[in-house]
């Protein structure tokens, strides 16, 4: 993951046994991360929940995600609008939130996340 950037491809998103399986748990913990907001999913393919792949780093959660998404949803957003914000050009950082996650910029992230509110 590192070294890409998730805003300039299409989302690829993985069922809970996928995420389950890429981390080493079972469905039933990434279902309690869900609930801890470790992750945010979407419904897609039929109602099918999902989680973006990109929200994996080193086999585990990307660990800036979760107080980010807390910042998001404090701010109004729901799970569908936090990953639309996340993966999508934010002039303010100049690139994705995402990406500057992934790049260590977390407090420069939830800082813009705590203006949208």
């Amino acid at each position: 993951m590192t070294g890409e950037n998730p805003a300039s491809a299409p989302i690829q998103w993985l069922s809970l046994p996928e995420v389950a399986a890429a981390i080493g748990e079972t469905v039933g913990r990434v279902r309690r991360m869900l609930d801890d907001r470790q992750f945010v999913a979407s419904r897609r393919d039929g109602g099918v929940l999902r989680i973006p792949a990109a929200f994996i780093a080193d086999g585990r959660p990307l660990s800036s995600l979760r107080g980010t998404l807390f910042v998001l949803h404090d701010a109004g957003f729901s799970d569908d609008e936090a990953i639309d914000w996340l993966f999508a050009d934010e002039e303010t950082i100049g690139m994705s939130p995402l990406s500057a996650l992934l790049a260590g910029r977390k407090s420069e992230v939830r800082r813009v996340a705590q203006t949208l509110a």
